[in-house]
């Protein structure tokens, strides 16, 4: 929820004279984004902490590392565009690729082109997964896909959960990792069998990679290997890699050339997209061999965290999952939202930002509330001593 802290300035002239303003959605969350980005100490940098200004100078000067700057700027989809396209099937092994503007509208088409492959408009996928949480029903509402879920678990689908599913399907979509469940992921082992038990329904496999990048260390295998377990893959470059927007759908040629189509359909085949492009290129270059250490960080950080809330007498909480499979986890308290945020900002001000923003529990009781904790390139800087002295200074601020 947006915080109403007082502003000194009056409504109107007519407001009473001492009259305090709440502060619009909008302006708490400039001031927020003010307050976090001026802390000292943070676990991770996030897009969202740069200007403008610093965004465009940033990829002035170090685009030329990953493009000729001095080249045309990208006339739909050529140029820089094309080299993300080209360099994003090469990391994922796959032989052809196209850029979309975003996720939202890449898996709309990569799903509706899968149906009209296999005759099955129905995907099975997680009710916590991101087209069902997030997108306003747009599986259904534009593209004509019905979806069921083989488990509701907070977890993926098992292996036999898959193949014992009573209704047919033609696409399993497997969200990996499964953010709105804690970022959690499978065994190797589990993920090589789920894949297989939809093959054996004759069912194709598309991956919501949105943070794929960041899986190789949970599971013990190269990005390639990971990814070639499907038969299309979605992947960001903003979530994780940094960049500013846009996501890439890999797959056959014959797939992705089908989906270039649609994408012109829902308005995507935008006229240039350079910004972009640029981003996404340094993101491959620049944070993409860092993920392993960011992971490894992330499991250090979430035990002192942990340990740190035992120390300072926390009668419930939960960091989930322990250890974390990716750089990013959950922390649960028995707090009210709004009592979190408040402290997580005070603490920023005084010049550390542990935590960000906490949301109510989604199905859970009232008074409890989840925060996600990401530790990337600032993080690798804090020891565990370093996260339960934070933890300690901000239980200090709850009431």
């Amino acid at each position: 929820m947006p915080d109403t802290e007082p502003n000194s300035l009056p409504d109107s002239p007519s407001q009473a004279p001492g009259a305090a303003r709440e502060e619009t959605p909008e302006q708490a969350q400039q001031h927020r984004l003010a307050v976090f980005r001026s802390a000292g100490r943070t676990l991770a940098h996030q897009s969202v902490d740069h200007t403008m200004a610093e965004r465009l100078t940033a990829l002035l000067a170090d685009g030329a590392e990953v493009y000729d700057l001095d080249a045309f700027a990208d006339i739909y989809g050529d140029g820089p565009v094309a080299e993300l396209e080209r360099r994003t099937a090469e990391e994922l092994g796959f032989p052809a690729a196209v850029f979309f503007p975003t996720g939202t509208m890449a898996q709309q088409a990569a799903l509706r082109c899968w149906a009209a492959r296999t005759g099955d408009a129905t995907v099975a996928l997680h009710p916590l997964a991101h087209p069902e949480v997030h997108e306003r029903q747009a599986f259904g509402q534009l593209s004509g896909l019905r979806t069921v879920h083989p488990t509701a678990e907070p977890r993926l689908p098992t292996a036999d959960e898959v193949r014992d599913f009573d209704e047919p399907f033609g696409t399993l979509m497997l969200e990996l990792p499964l953010r709105d469940a804690g970022y959690v992921l499978p065994s190797w082992d589990e993920l090589v069998d789920v894949v297989e038990a939809a093959r054996e329904r004759d069912a194709v496999v598309h991956f919501d990679g949105a943070r794929l990048w960041e899986t190789t260390a949970h599971f013990g295998r190269p990005l390639r290997e990971v990814a070639g377990l499907a038969d299309s893959v979605y992947v960001s470059f903003y979530k994780t890699l940094g960049g500013l927007s846009g996501a890439v759908l890999v797959g056959p040629e014959s797939l992705v050339a089908q989906a270039r189509t649609w994408r012109h359909r829902y308005g995507g085949r935008l006229f240039q997209q350079f910004p972009a492009a640029l981003s996404g290129l340094l993101g491959l270059r620049r944070e993409l061999p860092e993920l392993p250490s960011y992971v490894a960080h992330a499991r250090v950080v979430a035990k002192a965290i942990h340990e740190g809330l035992a120390a300072a007498g926390v009668p419930w909480f939960r960091v989930h999952p322990e250890p974390p499979h990716t750089h990013q986890f959950q922390v649960w308290l028995p707090y009210d939202a709004e009592v979190l945020d408040a402290a997580s900002l005070r603490q920023a001000e005084a010049g550390t930002c542990l935590f960000r923003r906490w949301s109510a529990s989604p199905s859970g009781p009232a008074g409890l509330a989840v925060t996600e904790v990401t530790v990337n390139a600032p993080g690798l800087t804090w020891t565990a001593e370093d996260v339960r002295a934070a933890v300690a200074d901000f239980v200090a601020l709850l009431p």
